[in-house]
């Protein structure tokens, strides 16, 4: 074959950049999450890397986008094709419904595999300061397989969601949040309630963390959109121009909530806004216009930071509002597609030979391709919530769900990793001045006037 440079550079850079996207969600949700707490909940976003990653070689790619001819079973899954990932494929060419793209099929394995890495990453949020990490690597495990790998066959790689269907998604609202959303909410109606929710103070412990994770997933967002369309186009350019006006429009609409609401705009808001209209605009960016999507963003600022108050009305505990912000913005973003997708912004839309739609409502295509939409993502929803809810009670009957109360009162940090986020105790070796002495801090004692001594601190010099 004959590489297409250019378009396989922009596939390579967009996979580091979704790569990025999973530390920056590690740094949003460890932000969010008390401070006892705050190692954990990161880990679980790094484990996910290691193990999905992996996992995503020896079977999961294959099982995803391989092509799989039997009868019935290409609505769900995928072949063998792929498995283990062998050298002889390296040459090959991706095709994008039969069309050349010039893309090695690796370098798209290695684009899905962040999507597959950070799709995983995003249910940790709802389950922070409770869960054991073994039984979330086991979870994360038999979701990913069960769960994850079909329903991106059934959306993006030849499945019945996305030929049968023919429900819409540019680069992940139902696969990506809507699955995610949706796993999160049975995960946490099994695991149960943190300690003391809602009635304790859980505010966030670090919030500079919690916008520099919102920033890294913005910047890191663009691969995940606009390297969707694969190829450098038109497309690709109108994707990631609606990534950042979307994202820019459900930030002001999230701290206009609060600023009505509460009388106060926060950065948590603002940086939860910024998360929620990027995960609006993922299913919907290549195949709407400009101003349709800051609309979205709008809606769905406006919408998450309402949402997000659910949890106590209903009285489940989505810790870091998994629920609130992905589940709620995926099927705004999907429905979304059924009332603003054109095909003056995207030619494929209907195209019989390849996504074979319809515009939406507002663009002379009815109500079809809305109908087509809340069939799908509801689909998923019930598909991934079923299956998530079934191994959250596997592991709850064999003790691997929840830690004691005594590790999650003393801080879940310790309990399952040996250390904390933050050191407080002196410094081996530094005597009584700790930190105070290798800052160069020196101490003197005093006598006050009751005969008492204390310890004042002076600078040595």
């Amino acid at each position: 074959m004959e590489i297409n440079t250019g378009n396989t550079a922009w596939l390579l850079l967009s996979s580091a950049l979704v790569l990025l996207m999973t530390p920056g969600l590690a740094l949003f949700y460890g932000g969010l999450n008390r401070s006892k707490g705050v190692l954990n909940m990161m880990m679980m976003s790094f484990s996910a890397i290691g193990l999905v990653s992996v996992l995503w070689v020896v079977y999961g790619f294959t099982l995803a986008f391989g092509v799989n001819e039997s009868a019935g079973l290409q609505n769900i899954i995928g072949n063998f094709d792929y498995l283990g990932t062998d050298v002889a494929k390296i040459s090959e060419e991706w095709l994008f419904f039969g069309a050349n793209t010039g893309i090695p099929t690796y370098a798209f394995l290695v684009f899905q595999m962040m999507f597959a890495v950070i799709t995983v990453a995003l249910i940790s949020g709802a389950v922070s300061d409770r869960m054991k990490f073994g039984g979330w690597v086991l979870f994360a495990l038999g979701w990913f397989s069960l769960v994850y790998i079909p329903v991106a066959h059934m959306v993006w790689g030849g499945g019945f969601i996305g030929t049968t269907i023919r429900a819409l998604d540019f680069a992940g609202g139902t696969a990506v949040h809507i699955n995610a959303g949706a796993a999160a909410l049975a995960l946490v109606l099994v695991l149960g309630k943190r300690i003391g929710w809602p009635k304790e103070n859980m505010r966030p412990h670090n919030v500079p963390f919690v916008a520099l994770g919102a920033g890294l997933l913005w910047f890191g967002w663009f691969g995940f959109n606009a390297g969707s369309e694969l190829t450098v186009d038109g497309t690709t350019v109108i994707a990631f121009i609606n990534t950042q006006v979307a994202t820019a429009a459900a930030l002001l609409g999230w701290v206009a909530v609060e600023w009505i609401r509460d009388r106060k705009p926060t950065l948590v808001g603002a940086s939860s806004g910024a998360v929620a209209g990027l995960v609006a605009i993922t299913p919907a960016c290549g195949f709407v216009a400009p101003l349709p999507a800051v609309l979205i963003g709008l809606v769905a600022g406006a919408v998450c930071a309402l949402a997000v108050g659910l949890k106590y009305r209903f009285g489940y505990d989505d810790s870091l509002d998994v629920v609130g912000v992905h589940f709620v913005g995926g099927w705004i973003g999907s429905l979304a597609i059924g009332l603003f997708a054109t095909d003056a912004v995207n030619s494929g839309i209907t195209d019989e030979k390849i996504l074979n739609a319809s515009n939406g409502l507002f663009y002379g295509g009815g109500a079809t391709q809305l109908l087509r939409q809340f069939e799908g993502s509801a689909l998923v929803t019930v598909y991934s919530f079923g299956v998530a809810l079934v191994l959250a009670l596997v592991l709850k009957a064999v003790k691997l769900l929840r830690v004691s109360e005594e590790s999650e009162v003393g801080g879940i940090d310790i309990a399952a990793h040996g250390e904390t986020g933050y050191e407080f105790t002196p410094a081996a070796g530094s005597g009584n001045g700790g930190a105070f002495a290798l800052a160069g801090i020196g101490q003197k004692e005093t006598v006050d006037a009751d005969g008492k001594a204390s310890v004042s601190q002076k600078v040595s010099g």
